[in-house]
C-alpha cells in the first residue's frame, strides 16, 4: 500500500507536459515570426527606403569627383595695363596612391632637386585635403634645368611627375600693392569663412585665395567656377577611367579706375617718405590713384612669405603693411577749415561782410585762457575768404564756438567725416567725428567749450582717414554732390567679348549756397597764389588750383612755446596735409595727400599733389619725380625754421 502511494506520486502527467510543450512551441514560433517580420521590414527599409543613400555611398566607393581649378581673372588699369595676371610654372607632383614608400620617395627626390622643409609641410597639408589618387605638388617653381634633370630620371620615380600649374604674378612689383592686394595659400580661417558662406565646394582643389585689396574684395568675381571630373577608381584607390567632365569657368577680369602711370608718378613723388594719397574724379567717384607709402612687393606672399622677411616687414617702424588710405587715422588740421567755413555760412554765423581784427590769439568767453594763432601777432583784418587763404586759426576758433559742436558735427558729417566712405576695399575704418555724447560714452566726462574751439581748426579729438579727406574734398569740388567712391570700373568676361560697367551712385546731396561756395573756392584758389600758404604749389600752373594746406600735431607742445622741427625726433614732427581740386572752375580731379612727419602741408604734401594734377590734366610727366628724403637722421632745408600750424 505504501509502495503504491509512493509510485503514484512519481507518475508523470503526460497531458500537462504536452500542454506546456505546445505553449512553448507556439511562443517560440510567434517569436520567430516577429523576428522574421522585423528582418523583413529592415530589409525593405534598407533596400527601398534608403536606396538612394546607399546607392550614392556605393557609387562614391567606385566614382570620385576630381576638381578642375578655374583660371583666375586678370586685373587691369583703366588703360588696359596689366596689374595682376597668371603664369605657368613647372611643379613636381606626387600621386600618393601609386607610391608604396612615400617618405623614401621624398628623400630620394630631395637628392635630385631641392625640397625644403617648407615644401614638405605644404605637401602634407595639401595631401590631407585631397584624395589619395590626386596629384599633390611637393615642389613648385622648378627651373628649366631642374625640370630637365627630373625628366631624365623620371623612370626611377613611378607616381611622380612634372606638371604645369597657374600662379599669380604682379608685374609692377611694389606699385599699387595696397590697392591690388595679393593672393595667398588658403588657411584654416579661410576654410571656415568659405564654409560659413557655403562656398567650400567651389574651392575644392584650389590652393590660393585673395588676401587683401581688390584680390580680396572681388574674390568671387575673380575666382570663377570650379569644374569636376568623374573618375572611376578600383579597390586599391587608383584611377581607372574618366566617366564625365564638367569644365571649369574662368574668373572674370577686373578693369580698375586707376591710371598706372599716374600711380607710378604719385609713388615716386613720395620718395622714401611715409604717407598716403588719394585722387578721385569728383563727378564719377572713380579713384584715379591710391597710394600707401611705404609699399611692399605682393609677389612675396603668393607661395608663402618666409619668416625673416615677414618679421622684417611686420616689425618695421615704417609699417609697410598698413593700408594707410583706409586704416591710417590723423587729425585733419587746417584742411578741415573749408568745411567749417561752409557750416558757419550755412548757419548764418559768418556771412559777408563779417570780419575780425586778429590779434594772434582767441580768448575763450568767461576765461583768461588764450588759444594762439599759428602766426604771432595775427593776420590783421580777416574775413571768411582771407581766413581760408591764410589759414587764420583765430577766425575758426571763434566760428566753431559760435556754431557749437553739435551743429558743426551735424553739418560736416555730410561730407563723410566720421563715417566710412563705402569704398570697395576690405578693412576701412570710420575715423572719429567727436560729439558730447561720444565723449560721455568714451571717457565718462562732459564736453568742454575749449574742445569745440580746437575741433574748429582740425585738432583735438577729430580724426580722419586719407580716404575720408579725399571724399570730402571731392564732394566740395562737386558742389555738394556726393558720389560713392569706387576702384572697380568694369567687369570683363574671360574671352574679352563682353564688359559690364559699374554704375556711378550718388549717395548724398548737400545743399550749398552758390555764394557760399564761391567764397570758399576763391579762398582756396588764393591758397596757391602769392601770399597763400601754398603759393609755390600753384606757381607756373596752366590751370587754377583750389587747395588747403594743413599741419597736424603728433606730440603736443606747451602753450606759447615755439615749434622747432629740428629739435624733435623725425617721427615726432607734425604731419603735413594737403587737399586740392582742379581746374578750380570745372574740377576733374580731387586730391588728398598726407606726408607723415612732413611738417608743413604746402612744402611737403603740396608738391606731390601738384605732380599728380599736372600729369592727369596735361599729360606731362614731371621732370623731378622723387621727393626730398626725410628721416630721423636728416632734416629738410626748412627744418630749422618754425613751421606754421596751418
Amino acid at each position: 500500500m505504501d509502495w503504491f502511494k509512493s509510485s503514484n506520486r512519481h507518475m508523470r502527467n503526460f497531458a500537462l507536459e504536452q500542454f506546456y510543450f505546445h505553449n512553448r512551441m507556439r511562443f517560440a514560433g510567434f517569436g520567430v515570426v516577429i523576428f522574421l517580420l522585423i528582418l523583413a521590414l529592415r530589409f525593405i527599409y534598407l533596400q527601398i527606403g534608403k536606396y538612394d543613400y546607399y546607392h550614392t555611398q556605393a557609387e562614391n566607393n567606385r566614382v570620385a569627383l576630381v576638381p578642375i581649378v578655374p583660371n583666375r581673372g586678370n586685373i587691369y588699369d583703366r588703360n588696359g595695363e596689366i596689374l595682376a595676371q597668371n603664369y605657368f610654372v613647372y611643379t613636381l607632383e606626387i600621386v600618393p596612391a601609386r607610391i608604396e614608400d612615400l617618405q623614401g620617395t621624398i628623400d630620394k627626390l630631395s637628392k635630385l632637386v631641392m625640397i625644403r622643409e617648407k615644401d614638405i609641410k605644404n605637401f602634407k597639408k595639401l595631401r590631407a585635403q585631397t584624395h589619395n589618387f590626386e596629384s599633390v605638388p611637393i615642389r613648385t617653381h622648378l627651373t628649366e634645368q631642374e625640370a630637365a634633370l627630373f625628366a631624365v630620371n623620371q623612370y626611377q620615380f613611378p607616381g611622380v611627375s612634372i606638371k604645369s600649374r597657374l600662379f599669380r604674378y604682379y608685374p609692377n612689383g611694389k606699385t599699387a600693392s595696397h590697392l591690388i592686394g595679393y593672393v595667398g595659400r588658403i588657411n584654416e580661417a579661410d576654410n571656415k569663412l568659405l564654409e560659413s558662406m557655403e562656398m567650400s565646394s567651389n574651392y575644392k582643389g584650389s590652393d590660393h585665395i585673395g588676401k587683401a585689396g581688390m584680390e580680396q574684395f572681388y574674390e568671387t568675381i575673380l575666382h570663377g567656377q570650379t569644374g569636376f571630373q568623374q573618375i572611376e577608381i578600383n579597390a586599391d584607390g587608383q584611377a581607372e577611367r574618366v566617366l564625365s567632365v564638367t569644365p571649369p569657368h574662368s574668373g572674370n577680369n577686373l578693369i580698375l579706375s586707376i591710371d598706372l602711370k599716374l600711380q607710378q608718378i604719385a609713388e615716386n613723388a613720395f620718395g622714401n617718405r611715409r604717407g598716403a594719397l588719394i585722387a578721385i574724379d569728383p563727378k564719377t567717384g572713380e579713384v584715379l590713384s591710391y597710394v600707401s607709402m611705404p609699399t611692399y612687393d605682393p609677389n612675396l606672399f603668393i607661395d608663402g612669405i618666409d619668416s625673416d622677411t615677414w618679421k622684417q616687414m611686420n616689425d618695421s617702424l615704417d609699417k609697410p603693411l598698413i593700408n594707410r588710405p583706409i586704416r591710417g587715422i590723423y587729425p585733419p588740421g587746417s584742411t578741415f577749415k573749408p568745411f567749417v567755413a561752409l557750416a558757419g555760412m550755412n548757419e548764418k554765423k559768418r556771412l559777408p561782410p563779417f570780419s575780425i581784427a586778429d590779434p594772434g590769439f582767441y580768448t575763450l568767453s568767461g576765461s583768461s585762457h588764450q588759444y594762439r594763432d599759428w602766426k604771432p601777432g595775427g593776420h590783421g583784418m580777416v574775413d571768411m575768404q582771407k581766413a581760408i587763404t591764410v589759414s587764420c586759426d583765430t577766425f575758426f576758433y571763434g566760428l566753431a564756438m559760435d556754431l557749437g559742436i553739435e551743429k558743426l558735427a551735424g553739418y560736416v558729417k555730410h561730407f563723410g567725416f566720421g563715417e566710412k566712405s563705402g569704398l570697395d576695399m576690405v578693412g576701412e575704418i570710420g575715423g572719429l567725428l567727436p560729439t558730447p555724447t561720444w565723449k560721455e560714452k568714451r571717457y565718462k566726462q562732459k564736453w568742454f567749450g575749449g574742445e569745440t574751439a580746437i575741433v574748429g581748426i582740425g585738432q583735438g579729438y577729430i580724426l580722419v582717414t586719407p580716404m575720408q579727406l579725399a571724399q570730402a574734398v571731392s564732394i566740395l569740388a562737386n558742389n555738394g554732390i556726393a558720389m560713392r567712391p569706387h576702384i572697380l570700373r568694369t567687369v570683363e568676361v574671360p574671352d574679352h567679348s563682353k564688359r559690364f560697367d559699374i554704375p556711378q551712385t550718388q549717395v548724398d546731396l548737400i545743399p550749398i549756397d552758390s555764394d557760399h561756395m564761391n567764397i570758399v573756392r576763391r579762398g582756396m584758389i588764393d591758397v596757391t597764389k602769392p601770399g597763400g600758404t601754398a603759393a609755390s604749389v600753384g606757381a607756373g600752373a596752366s590751370y587754377d588750383i583750389a587747395a588747403k594746406t594743413g599741419t597736424a600735431q603728433v606730440v603736443g607742445i606747451k602753450q606759447g612755446a615755439k615749434y622747432n622741427a629740428a629739435a624733435l625726433e623725425e617721427r615726432h614732427r607734425d604731419h603735413a596735409l594737403f587737399i586740392a581740386f582742379a581746374p578750380a572752375d570745372n574740377p576733374k580731379i580731387a586730391v588728398a595727400v598726407i606726408v607723415e612727419n612732413g611738417g608743413h602741408g604746402g612744402s611737403a604734401a603740396g608738391p606731390i599733389a601738384r605732380q599728380v594734377m599736372d600729369y592727369y590734366l596735361t599729360g606731362k610727366a614731371p621732370k623731378v619725380q622723387v621727393a626730398e628724403p626725410r628721416n630721423a637722421n636728416t632734416t629738410s632745408s626748412t627744418a630749422n625754421e618754425e613751421q606754421p600750424h596751418d
